[in-house]
């Protein structure tokens, strides 16, 4: 079965963002097509990033890093939760993908952000990002705001309209991503 994390991208206290998620997950619920996980990168409590090596060639010294990179590797796929910060991702979303790179190569990654133009901006960085990670990103995104989708700035509650985006994402990131498997298996027999 495909497998798809829905990554968290703040940790910051009293946050939104896995609000976010676990709404994600739960429109995930009825779906045949693929699992869904919430991976929220708090938990990692990655600190800024202190391996030595680059994470290329995934020579791991610390075990918040290997804990990390386990978890990631699991999946096929990836929903990042993207909030804005100064019009760019946030500093623990950047750390957290910085710890990495092979885990994520040749996977689908789509976007779900928030901000106070829906995020984009903070997801146009992302995909520079997720390019250089050789993660294929789907064009469809959702996007909330934090004026009509987030009451009191404090709790979620998205639109109808809003919410109605999600479900095309995730037809497209679901086709990509088994898309991707295919390339990943045939890039084994290439290589082996």
């Amino acid at each position: 079965m495909t497998r798809i994390a829905i990554i968290t991208g703040s940790t910051r206290p009293g946050r939104i963002n896995h609000q976010v998620a676990q709404w994600v997950l739960e429109q995930t619920a009825d779906r045949t097509d693929a699992e869904f996980e919430i991976v929220d990168i708090a938990d990692f409590n990655l600190p800024v990033l202190d391996e030595a090596y680059p994470a290329a060639y995934q020579n791991y010294q610390n075990d918040h890093t290997k804990a990390f990179s386990a978890k990631i590797a699991e999946f096929d796929g990836y929903i990042f939760i993207v909030a804005e910060y100064n019009h760019s991702i946030s500093g623990a979303l950047k750390n957290a993908l910085d710890y990495l790179n092979v885990e994520f190569n040749n996977k689908a990654a789509g976007f779900v952000s928030y901000g106070s133009k829906g995020g984009v901006r903070a997801v146009e960085h992302l995909r520079g990002i997720a390019s250089e990670l050789q993660l294929a990103h789907v064009r469809n995104q959702v996007m909330f705001s934090i004026f009509s989708d987030v009451e009191n700035f404090n709790t979620f509650k998205p639109t109808e309209q809003s919410a109605a985006a999600l479900a095309p994402m995730l037809d497209q990131l679901i086709l990509w991503t088994r898309a991707m498997e295919f390339a990943r298996s045939e890039a084994l027999v290439t290589a082996g």
